[in-house]
């Protein structure tokens, strides 16, 4: 485990609260005279009831109880402090007159008391024992906080390991069929009757060395790029021909599963300044996300829309879509929408991942909508448009 390190300099700079009950008037200036400290906040009650319903409202640092000869007022706040779980580590001083009986003294400790101060008050010792217990408080605030932030880090990594050792169970997957696959094509090839199908056999290989080859190339992007050793080689250029582009990289994934894609360009060149291979494997990846995750004979639609100084891209399918709980992490790495894993045929979780990174490189944004589990999506890229110097 970590050691927790509290900054005492800076802790005894933060406001705490200290709460003063009194039955009488004057008791209560005295005290308030006496502990006008800096970062200090001064609580007063005159009576039991008022004071633990300010205990209830406030977290006090210490609690300060003028003690009368006869009274059994703060008494009763002692006890009733010391039976609720929220307030019972609330330290209490008593103030006592000097001939109080050992008795009354015992019942203060057994009722919660720290310590006692005997009247007449020596202000120098009460406000230094004050102060003391304000800097404990400050210190217990700080390590629950930080104790807080290692919980909230831990299970921040535990969350992380647990989705790599998802994505290495599927890359594993990914990469042990096509390759099993190579290889019973290889040994077709190397049998007699399988040259008569050597050129479907060739074909499918090829299919699965694309496939391959794309996994490991988007593994490689992540990496540069997490790395900070991917650059961009930014031109100004047409948007449309970066979209067109895309559309040509992805077309033959449309076309399989039988969809339909509307694409809506403007007539007047949209102008940008972009890398056009990495944004055109951006776009790529959208449209092959939305007919991946659209069922057979579905529409998909590319279209731009020019808003003051940006252009908005705009891939939306009316597939399965996306749920209202994983909209917020859908971007992360090896991250796949529960129940979408069987259409997520080749799929490794990082490619939005990926397409956030690269969009975020040209200074743009990406965000989805989607209404929920099938509605479909809309993955939209915000880019600045070239100024013309």
């Amino acid at each position: 485990m970590l050691p927790l390190k509290v900054d005492l300099a800076s802790s005894s700079h933060e406001l705490v609260r200290v709460m003063l009950v009194a039955d009488r008037p004057a008791s209560l200036r005295s005290l308030e005279g006496i502990l006008s400290l800096d970062n200090v906040a001064l609580i007063t009650a005159s009576s039991p009831q008022e004071a633990l319903h300010l205990l209830k409202e406030h977290e006090i640092a210490v609690a300060v109880l003028d003690v009368e000869e006869q009274g059994t007022g703060s008494f009763e706040i002692a006890e009733r402090m010391r039976a609720d779980d929220g307030l019972g580590r609330v330290p209490i001083i008593f103030i006592t007159h000097g001939d109080a009986d050992n008795f009354r003294r015992f019942r203060g400790y057994e009722a919660g008391a720290v310590d006692y101060i005997q009247k007449p008050v020596v202000a120098d010792a009460l406000r230094v024992k004050t102060e003391v217990f304000c800097d404990l408080h400050r210190q217990r605030c700080q390590i629950e906080a930080q104790r807080a932030e290692l919980a909230a880090t831990a299970k921040a990594l535990h969350e992380a390991d647990a989705r790599k050792d998802r994505f290495l169970a599927v890359l594993a997957h990914e990469l042990r069929n096509p390759v099993a696959a190579l290889m019973s094509g290889l040994d077709l090839l190397g049998r007699p009757r399988g040259i008569e199908r050597a050129d479907e056999i060739r074909a499918q290989m090829s299919r699965l060395l694309f496939h391959l080859s794309r996994m490991v190339e988007d593994l490689l992007d992540v990496a540069r790029v997490s790395e900070g050793k991917l650059s961009l080689r930014l031109e100004r250029m047409d948007l449309r021909l970066i979209l067109t582009s895309a559309v040509e990289g992805s077309q033959h994934n449309i076309q399989a599963a039988g969809h339909t894609l509307v694409v809506d360009f403007p007539a007047e060149p949209i102008m940008i300044e972009a890398d056009h291979t990495r944004l055109a494997q951006v776009v790529a990846n959208l449209l092959n996300n939305a007919a991946k995750y659209t069922p057979s004979g579905g529409k998909i639609t590319l279209s731009t829309q020019v808003t003051g100084r940006d252009v908005e891209i705009r891939v939306s399918d009316n597939g399965v879509g996306i749920p209202e709980a994983m909209l917020p992490h859908i971007f992360g790495m090896f991250i796949q929408v529960d129940g979408h894993q069987a259409r997520a045929q080749g799929g490794l979780g990082i490619g939005l991942a990926l397409v956030r990174q690269l969009v975020a490189l040209h200074g743009g944004t990406i965000r989805v909508e989607s209404e929920g589990e099938g509605k479909g999506s809309t993955f939209i890229v915000t880019l600045a448009l070239s100024r013309v110097v």
